[in-house]
């Protein structure tokens, strides 16, 4: 799936416990009739994809749509989500591979 948008607010690295969990959050306002925010984490190796992105650009962010399940402790079930960005692109046009001209070598 692809978020389309301009970057509104880009987080700092965020580290948790001991086991080097890394988690950096970027909000997004999508381009639509009805725009959107919404907020997309990067984490581990993904946090410093952000590195050359500034608020304002216009990206195109590959994504994920995450869900879990935690049990407190009266027993009760709680459901939580999150999007989790893994590329993420300048500009807000489709990404389409190009087809090889016919003069290119074709391994086959």
């Amino acid at each position: 799936m692809e978020l389309k948008g301009k970057i509104k607010n880009i987080g700092q690295t965020q580290e948790f416990g001991s086991n080097g969990f890394r988690k950096r959050e970027l909000v997004i306002e999508t381009d639509e009739q009805y725009p959107q925010t919404i907020l997309v984490e990067f984490v581990q190796d993904k946090c410093d994809v952000l590195n050359s992105y500034k608020v304002g650009q216009d990206v195109t962010i590959g994504i994920n749509i995450r869900g879990r399940v935690w049990t407190n402790p009266q027993g009760e079930d709680k459901y939580f989500n999150s999007i989790q960005g893994w590329r993420i692109s300048q500009g807000n046009a489709p990404q389409v591979a190009s087809a090889p001209s016919q003069s290119e070598d074709l391994p086959f």
